[in-house]
């Protein structure tokens, strides 16, 4: 059997426009002499659809896109995630195989996960049949997604009491195919070859995983579809972080030669995603142009080159906003920064404006230095940044890292502002390799913004460290709380002073309502801030 990987970039709710992708795509594959072509989970609807699953019109449009594609089936056969209704009236995230213009069969993805981004039993009603898939004499494991997932020993996912899989080898499998919308984090590739590696090499069957691509929301899809063989080796892999299309002889699995490279890990992924996530965001909301407020740190630095790299210079508008506390060497870096961007950039002073509220609430009109005066100046340039969306039509980005974002260290309706928080996933340590990673062939971030001790710059000589434990202190607690969910005792274990571990916890606690009304961030770490992360705000828990 001559089998297509079709990895596409659907987005949500764009039933007609995701069923012309797989259409088109099942013409490439017919015209590439493919028996079968093969396409992600929830591929017509787009994944995570979300509420939209409750909407009947939806559910009917996706019906009508199905009976499209199962049109275009003369000749080749289709596997096709979508939401389908069930007979006893639920809702199914199935595959759908559609062969000659014909309905030829279907399955149902059984293990729904609930954890992390993942609420999918508010949705669907678990499968409950496992049986094979047959086309043209070939039996087909047919999964979606999570069903792969019960191999055990993989951190984070819990076990489930059923398996889809082992069910499935009971029957006799020549092929196991996985159609899967799973986003992206650092380590997942790793996570994801291990669970596919380890069914191939139990039940010494090849394995087709089909990935999603593409950002939706705070969501990033990184694709790297792959194949591997019956001893659990990655023979053939599609692009990370883009669009693929690939043919293979499954007859040629074992013959094929040493496993593929696999894709880079860490700032290089970390980088891509965002690219990605940041492109499809604007594309798929209907903006074009992005504005970042440079200050002449790291954080607005790596936005805005991330900005170019997914949007292009011609796109990308930054705007310096100084203040008596801002250096000389902050606005000559910001300049030098868009200069080597090659983007637009305005210098709009606000000091003007600061001093109008010194005028309002301080005697004489004198600074004080106190917070209200550090975020007034924040709510000042938040204002001019959203002027400029209003009347240009630009997304403002927030420039925030997910060490700022975790202690609070951001003004609300100031620095937080915007449509997307580009690095809100980011520790304030990988944003520096990210610098690195951006400047590997020529020197587009000023190495004086890299070196520069970071500072807010809201009032006179300020730096982040008058206010928070060194970053690399600070991340190692952030992740140790947020991302392994330890409690004091053992995060004070991996050699943290036991005060600055629970201040750093409190601050994370009392900043819960800043992040609620924050901008979206695109995810990239194993538990980022948002739907993964639900904390309430008013609580007393200590841990």
């Amino acid at each position: 059997m001559r089998i297509a990987v079709a990895q596409i970039n659907p987005t949500v709710g764009d039933i007609s426009g995701n069923t012309e992708l797989i259409v088109a795509a099942t013409g490439r594959a017919r015209e590439a002499a493919a028996d079968l072509v093969v396409f992600p989970e929830l591929a017509v609807c787009g994944y995570p659809p979300k509420d939209l699953l409750c909407r009947g019109d939806f559910l009917d449009a996706v019906e009508a896109g199905l009976d499209r594609i199962r049109a275009a089936t003369t000749g080749i056969a289709v596997l096709v995630g979508a939401p389908v209704r069930g007979e006893g009236g639920g809702l199914l995230n199935a595959a759908v195989l559609l062969c000659d213009r014909q309905v030829a069969d279907r399955t149902a993805k059984t293990l729904l996960p609930e954890y992390d981004v993942f609420d999918e039993r508010r949705y669907f009603t678990p499968g409950t049949e496992q049986r094979p898939l047959t086309l043209r004499g070939l039996r087909l494991g047919v999964t979606v997604c999570e069903d792969i997932w019960n191999i055990g020993g993989v951190a984070g996912i819990p076990p489930y009491p059923v398996d889809p899989v082992r069910m499935l080898a009971g029957q006799g499998v020549d092929l196991f195919i996985n159609l899967s919308a799973s986003p992206y984090h650092l380590g997942k590739q790793r996570q994801r070859r291990e669970v596919v590696g380890a069914v191939a090499a139990r039940y010494s069957r090849p394995v087709l995983y089909v990935n999603q691509v593409g950002g939706n929301d705070d969501l990033v899809f990184d694709g790297a579809s792959f194949l591997a063989d019956r001893r659990g080796r990655p023979v053939l892999r599609g692009q990370a972080f883009d669009s693929d299309f690939w043919v293979f002889n499954l007859e040629d699995v074992d013959r094929l030669p040493a496993p593929c490279a696999e894709p880079e890990e860490g700032a290089p992924s970390v980088y891509q995603a965002l690219v990605l996530g940041l492109k499809d965001y604007l594309r798929k909301t209907g903006f074009r142009k992005a504005v970042v407020g440079l200050s002449g740190g790291i954080d607005s630095a790596v936005t805005a080159a991330v900005a170019v790299a997914a949007l292009g210079a011609e796109n990308v508008l930054g705007v310096s906003m100084p203040s008596r506390y801002s250096s000389r060497s902050s606005l000559e870096d910001a300049r030098e920064l868009a200069r080597r961007l090659g983007i637009e950039f305005r210098v709009l002073p606000i000091d003007a404006h600061f001093q109008s509220f010194l005028n309002q609430f301080n005697p004489g009109g004198r600074a004080v230095y106190d917070l209200a005066e550090e975020n007034v100046q924040a709510r000042l340039r938040g204002n001019i940044l959203m002027f400029i969306s209003n009347r240009e039509g630009h997304l403002v980005l927030s420039t925030g890292n997910k060490s700022e974002t975790a202690v609070g260290y951001t003004t609300l309706y100031g620095d937080m502002a915007g449509g997307l928080a580009v690095l809100a996933d980011v520790p304030k340590v990988m944003v520096y390799e990210l610098a690195a990673y951006i400047n590997r062939e020529q020197e587009l971030i000023p190495y004086n913004i890299i070196r520069k001790v970071p500072s807010a710059e809201l009032r006179p000589g300020q730096v982040d460290e008058d206010s928070l434990p060194p970053y690399p202190i600070l991340d190692g607690i952030l992740q140790a709380y947020i991302e392994d969910g330890l409690p004091v005792r053992q995060i004070v274990a991996r050699g943290y002073a036991e005060p600055v571990v629970r201040r750093v916890i409190a601050m994370v606690d009392r900043a819960e309502y800043k992040r609620r009304q924050a901008a979206p961030g695109l995810k990239v770490t194993s538990k980022a801030f948002g739907p993964g992360r639900r904390f309430p705000i008013a609580q007393r828990w200590i841990p």
